[in-house]
C-alpha cells in the first residue's frame, strides 16, 4: 500500500477526501477501493476516464456508480438529496463534463442541484428564460469556456454568490481556458469568485462550505 488516505477529513473540514484518478495507476485505484470497502466507507472518485474505469477488474468495479460524462464514480451508493440550493449553470453543452462534475460532487454530499445548461450569453434570451429559477438558489456555480462572459452576466443578475469555473473549452486565444479564467478574475460584477480551470469539484466543495456556514448553528431555534 503506497498511499495514506485522509479518512478523517470530513470530520475535520466538513468535506470528505476524494480520489483524483488521473495520475494514479489501475493498481493504486484498486488498492484505494479495497481499503474503502474494508472500512465500509463511501468514496468519490474524480477524473476517472472511461478507459481507466474499463481497466479496473470486476471486483474493483463492483458497486461503483460510474458517470462517464463527468468522469466521476461513487462507491457506497447514493444518498437522499436535499432540495436544490445550488444552481450549476453551464454556458454550453461542451461545458457539461465540468458542470456534471460539480453536480456529482454535490450529490455525493447529499446536496441537490439545479443544472441549467446551454444558456451562454451568445443567446442571452436562453439565460433570461431560466433566470428566475436560478435566482431561487443560494449559491450559483457558473461554468463557461471561450471568453467566460457568463460569469459577469450572472453576477449582475443574482443576489447569490457566483463561483466561476472557467473551462478549457475554446480555441485560438481562448484555448486551454486562460481567457475565461482572466475574465473571471477581472469581473466587474461584485460577488464573483473563481476556481481553477475545469475544477467543477472545487467549485462544488466551495458551495458546500458556503451552505454550511449559512446554516443555523446547533442550539439555535
Amino acid at each position: 500500500m503506497d498511499f495514506i488516505f485522509d479518512w478523517n477529513r470530513a470530520a475535520r473540514t466538513g468535506l470528505p477526501e476524494a480520489v483524483l484518478c488521473s495520475a494514479k495507476s489501475t493498481e493504486q485505484i484498486t488498492e484505494i477501493l479495497a481499503a474503502a470497502r474494508a472500512r465500509g466507507a463511501r468514496l468519490l472518485l474524480t477524473r476517472l476516464e472511461p478507459a481507466g474505469f474499463a481497466a479496473l477488474d470486476a471486483a474493483a468495479r463492483a458497486g461503483l456508480d460510474y458517470d462517464p460524462l463527468s468522469r466521476t464514480a461513487v462507491l457506497g451508493g447514493k444518498v437522499a438529496l436535499a432540495d436544490a440550493q445550488v444552481a450549476v449553470v453551464a454556458a454550453g453543452t461542451s461545458d457539461l463534463p465540468v458542470a456534471r462534475e460539480a453536480v456529482q460532487t454535490l450529490a455525493f454530499s447529499g446536496q441537490g442541484a439545479l443544472l441549467v445548461a446551454d444558456v451562454g450569453v451568445a443567446g442571452l434570451w436562453r439565460l433570461m428564460e431560466r433566470i428566475e429559477d436560478i435566482r431561487v438558489c443560494r449559491v450559483v456555480i457558473a461554468v463557461a469556456g471561450m471568453e467566460g462572459a457568463l460569469f459577469s452576466v450572472l453576477g449582475g443578475l443574482v443576489s447569490a454568490p457566483v463561483i466561476a469555473v472557467p473551462t478549457s473549452v475554446g480555441y485560438g486565444v481562448a484555448e486551454g481556458g486562460r481567457a475565461a479564467l482572466t475574465s473571471a478574475l477581472a469581473s466587474c460584477a461584485p460577488g464573483v469568485v473563481a476556481v481553477n480551470i475545469d475544477n467543477g469539484f472545487g467549485a462544488a466543495c466551495a458551495a458546500l462550505k458556503m451552505l454550511a456556514m449559512a446554516a443555523p448553528s446547533r442550539g439555535e431555534p
